[in-house]
């Protein structure tokens, strides 16, 4: 049910007087993509969480080692998910007692739908001092949905965009999963369509980008990816809106997530 969970953390902190906390927390989708507005969670989607590790003890070298302990409770107080202390090693080349760091969590299909409990404990491996978190989080019925939505360099997602320039190109990905098939040779009929709005709401193009997935899908692949190129032309605020259409039952899921293009990095 659950898989690739490297850390799990929470906006409410266990008191401690060790000086050690996690800090500078925040889901997003994708790695170093846009925040989240919500922690509720489609089975199939990939929940990225973000944060820095504060008061750090730094060794020889600029080397840093903690270690993080992870349980996961669903709303009965049940632990469903459970990983045992991690050790890690990081380096803070630019000086200073703060180490970035995220969390992945991939929540399977089967995922019963539901209210969870998150913690996770970082000790610092140098002193012993250690700090805990916990984060709630809701898992949304089983039902189509466009999961995995990011914005990446490159068609494969492999490396994350964090930052948009003007002059730029980058990839919105997205997975549609839950999806009906039909035929001798099990195939899907998707339709997918992303618009890109401008601050005010209007739509940049005139017409949207529309690809259509109605064959070569294995009949064992339970997601149909789908990339669509950017060319970031202007800098500004936009949105992108995704809508998946399922020909074959009739449903539609949609999405969207705020889009920031920058002239330069000074801004």
């Amino acid at each position: 049910m659950w898989a690739n969970l490297a850390l799990l953390t929470a906006l409410v902190c266990t008191p401690a007087e060790t000086g050690l906390s996690l800090t500078h927390v925040r889901s997003t989708h994708g790695l170093l993509g846009p925040e989240r507005k919500s922690e509720a969670i489609a089975p199939g989607d990939v929940y990225f969480l973000c944060f820095d590790i504060d008061g750090i003890t730094v060794e020889d070298g600029g080397k840093v080692r903690y270690s993080l302990q992870i349980e996961t409770k669903d709303a009965s107080g049940r632990v469903v998910f459970s990983q045992k202390p991690k050790d890690t090693e990081s380096t803070v080349s630019l000086g200073g007692t703060t180490v970035p760091a995220y969390a992945q969590l991939s929540i399977g299909l089967d995922t019963p739908e539901g209210d969870y409990q998150f913690k996770v404990t970082v000790k610092d491996l140098a002193t012993g001092k250690q700090q805990s978190l916990t984060r709630a989080l809701k898992v949304l019925p089983r039902g189509f949905a466009l999961v995995r939505v990011t914005v990446s360099r490159d068609t494969e997602a492999e490396y994350p965009a964090s930052i948009l320039l003007c002059g730029q190109g980058a990839w919105v990905q997205c997975n549609a999963v839950l999806f009906d098939r039909k035929g001798a040779d099990l195939q899907p009929d998707l339709d997918f369509e992303v618009r890109i709005l401008d601050e005010s709401g209007k739509p940049t193009m005139a017409k949207p980008m529309v690809q259509k997935v109605n064959k070569d899908i294995p009949a064992d692949k339970k997601n149909v990816p789908m990339a669509f190129p950017l060319s970031l032309n202007r800098a500004g605020k936009f949105t992108v809106e995704i809508t998946a259409t399922d020909q074959l039952s009739g449903k539609k899921a949609r999405f969207s997530m705020p889009l920031i293009v920058l002239s330069s990095v000074k801004e």
